[in-house]
């Protein structure tokens, strides 16, 4: 006999069904009827990053992750435009968050696992009174402590009311067009909105790349990344959830990165946290290793292939265990010079000293690690070679 389903939760079938149903009848209707202006369009997309960065930048990367700390003007800020988002208050929604990265892909803990499907974690999850949705914030005691946080948490009706129908109301009469300016602003643009943060969910689990870990069902991909004001390179967050960023190289499509940067050189962000790269690297590397060794286990080897990945497995063990040691060492050396009589000024040019040299010692081991890498490459693309039939 098959399980029946948890009763249906009334208030998010209206707004996650209801509304996209009233956008697509009511958008097109008015639009031939009356038409959009350009300066329309225009403010429903600022609308529209400023609900959606607010979301990335505020509710995951700053609260649910703590990868940087934030000036209380720029956490209002986030509190006020990720209100608009109308996706929960900031305390409910990265509780919820944390209990997803602590429980990945589990289909009793993670609340959207995408074990139990690309609808259910798309937003199937929130249309049921599932009892992984149940709140519970012991995973989240940091965030009750915030004054900001939980003000908002107590007024959110009130300011996801002001931020979705009176911001928009307002600006419609400012350009003469309440009307169409509700329907743009307002409806269209928080579908959207909606949408483009439930792929982070769904698709990001299901359709993509997985360089960094194979651990769990997190993707990167670019054009998530490029609906998703960044969090398209959901492999990497998922690996090294702490760092600010999601794109880690300059080309990567990551505008929260870029705003939280832009932020911290205006004094609004501050103790962004970088995951080292030798550890981005490491990480790189032992997921093509796993790669290889399954690629070889399903092909007839001579021997040879095997052998080559075993030596390159012996020098990147080296490597980790270098890494290790220039650690330790510079533990030991901290120690050392806090404990002489010269006190904090002699710390202070021994540490800039270490890190000099580690920092020349590490670019060595990363660049060793790079060629590592494209080494891996050739030898894994010679057996899907050798294994394709004759």
């Amino acid at each position: 006999m098959s399980k029946s389903l948890p009763p249906l939760n009334p208030i998010n079938v209206s707004i996650f069904v209801g509304l996209p149903i009233a956008a697509l009848i009511l958008v097109p209707a008015w639009g031939i009827y009356h038409g959009f202006s350009v300066a329309q369009w225009l403010w429903a997309l600022a609308f529209l990053y400023l609900n959606g960065m607010s979301i990335t930048g505020g509710y995951h990367r700053l609260w649910s992750h703590k990868a940087y700390e934030a000036h209380p003007a720029l956490k209002w800020f986030f509190a006020l435009w990720g209100a608009g988002a109308l996706q929960n208050s900031i305390l409910i929604w990265s509780s919820d968050h944390r209990r997803h990265h602590r429980h990945v892909d589990d289909n009793d803990k993670d609340p959207y696992s995408a074990g139990r499907g690309l609808w259910f974690s798309h937003m199937g999850w929130m249309l049921r009174e599932y009892r992984s949705n149940e709140p519970d914030f012991r995973n989240a005691t940091d965030l009750q402590a915030d004054p900001i946080v939980m003000f908002q948490h107590r007024h959110y009706i009130a300011l996801t009311v002001l931020m979705n129908v009176g911001a928009p109301l307002l600006l419609g009469l400012a350009l003469g067009d309440v009307i169409g300016t509700l329907l743009l602003v307002g409806l269209l643009r928080l579908v959207v909105n909606h949408h483009f943060t439930f792929f982070i969910n769904s698709l990001a689990h299901f359709w993509g790349r997985r360089p960094y870990t194979e651990e769990n069902s997190a993707r990167d991909n670019d054009l998530l990344a490029f609906l998703t004001y960044g969090e398209g390179y959901h492999n990497f967050h998922h690996l090294f959830a702490r760092d600010y960023r999601n794109g880690i190289r300059w080309w990567h499509w990551d505008p929260t990165k870029w705003m939280i940067n832009l932020c911290s050189r205006l004094g609004l962000a501050s103790n962004l946290h970088r995951e080292p790269n030798f550890r981005i690297q490491r990480a790189i590397l032992d997921t093509q290793f796993r790669k290889a060794r399954t690629a070889l286990a399903s092909t007839r080897d001579d021997g040879s292939l095997l052998g080559a990945l075993e030596r390159e497995y012996q020098l990147y063990k080296e490597s980790i265990n270098t890494w290790a040691s220039l650690q330790a060492e510079r533990v030991e050396r901290k120690k050392s010079a806090l404990g002489d009589a010269l006190g904090e000024k002699k710390l202070q040019l021994a540490d800039k000293w270490e890190k000099a040299a580690l920092r020349t010692k590490l670019q060595a081991l990363e660049y060793s690690m790079l060629m590592q890498r494209k080494r891996l490459e050739l030898l894994i693309a010679q057996v899907r070679l050798q294994s394709q039939p004759a």
